[in-house]
């Protein structure tokens, strides 16, 4: 059996937080790649980037 990656649970919870008109122009493929990825793709920041918060280095 292989072994399945499980989708970050921050990422997902963050996704479902979002306004559902921006949630409607993510794609599947942006949403999959964000939740079981090491990037945020191009695309996708476009649309969320005004939700995202800065992180304290």
């Amino acid at each position: 059996m292989p072994d399945q990656k499980k989708p970050d649970p921050a990422k997902v919870a963050f996704l479902r937080s979002l306004p559902d008109d921006v949630k409607a122009v993510i794609t599947g493929e942006e949403a999959e790649q964000f939740m079981f990825g090491e990037y945020i793709p191009e695309s996708l920041y476009e649309k969320i980037k005004d939700y995202l918060e800065e992180s304290p280095d």
